[in-house]
């Protein structure tokens, strides 16, 4: 409570989920309804920041674009820490045959630059939200992989692990009340990091026509499909834009500070 930043950050994160929750409440329009009548109307009281070439209001379309970006996003880091995290544990605390083919197929997704590695696999699949978190799910679980295996081989060289093993303490036991708690941390501040990450790899698979396909109202669709019109019509970008911009910035700003109070 006494870091101010960490506070504000906490209260613009808590309006965003709470924007993402109740988009359907907060959108004034249907951000799926065209109308042709109304293309290209530049930013008004009626339509506060303009409609697109379909007649789509483009504020409708960001608020529902957070939520897919945030949605998405918690799901997929839920799901590649866990994952990977498990799999991390079991190859750094059991060793020998698991650990060689866990950490030999880590090697190979790592040693390819993981943007082009989603791209390909995306392309490969096909454009659909599901696609796109595969792609970022197999490019992205390496790194918790290879962090919990880390984390774990240093503990269970501690002196106190020794002793447990040596005095009869099951592995179970040493797992869950000595290794965990001394890794769990660690682990939840990257994924903290890492959620903007995946909001910037998933708008950017869209923005490159590998991810959500269209007319789903998400943020990187958004500005690819405003691109051609950039000059004419800046709002089309520049609102879907913004919203990625602040979305990215408070979880980087938010884990930043955890980071360096922990």
């Amino acid at each position: 409570m006494k870091n101010k930043t960490i506070i504000i950050l906490i209260i613009m994160l808590i309006l965003l989920v709470l924007v993402a929750i109740f988009a359907n409440i907060i959108a004034p329009y249907d951000p799926y309804v065209s109308n042709l009548k109304n293309a290209f109307m530049p930013p008004s009281s009626e339509h506060l920041f303009g409609t697109d070439k379909l007649g789509r209001d483009v504020l409708s379309r960001v608020i529902y674009g957070i939520r897919i970006s945030l949605f998405v996003s918690v799901a997929l880091i839920l799901l590649i820490s866990v994952i990977g995290s498990t799999l991390g544990i079991i190859a750094g605390y059991n060793g020998k045959i698991l650990d060689t083919i866990i950490m030999r197929i880590s090697d190979i997704l790592i040693s390819c630059p993981s943007m082009v590695l989603a791209i390909a696999l995306a392309g490969i699949m096909g454009s659909s939200l599901r696609n796109a978190m595969i792609a970022i799910f197999v490019v992205t679980i390496s790194k918790y992989i290879r962090l919990a295996r880390s984390l774990v081989i240093k503990i269970i060289n501690e002196d106190y692990i020794k002793s447990a093993k040596m005095a009869g303490t099951k592995e179970s036991h040493i797992l869950i009340r000595h290794v965990l708690p001394n890794i769990v941390q660690t682990l939840i501040i990257t994924a903290s990091t890492d959620i903007g990450a995946m909001i910037l790899e998933l708008s950017a698979l869209s923005f490159l026509g590998f991810g959500v396909p269209a007319p789903m109202p998400e943020l990187g669709l958004m500005i690819n499909e405003g691109r051609p019109y950039m000059l004419a019509c800046p709002w089309l970008i520049f609102y879907p834009g913004i919203a990625v911009a602040l979305i990215v910035t408070i979880f980087n700003l938010l884990s930043d500070n955890l980071r360096t109070k922990n």
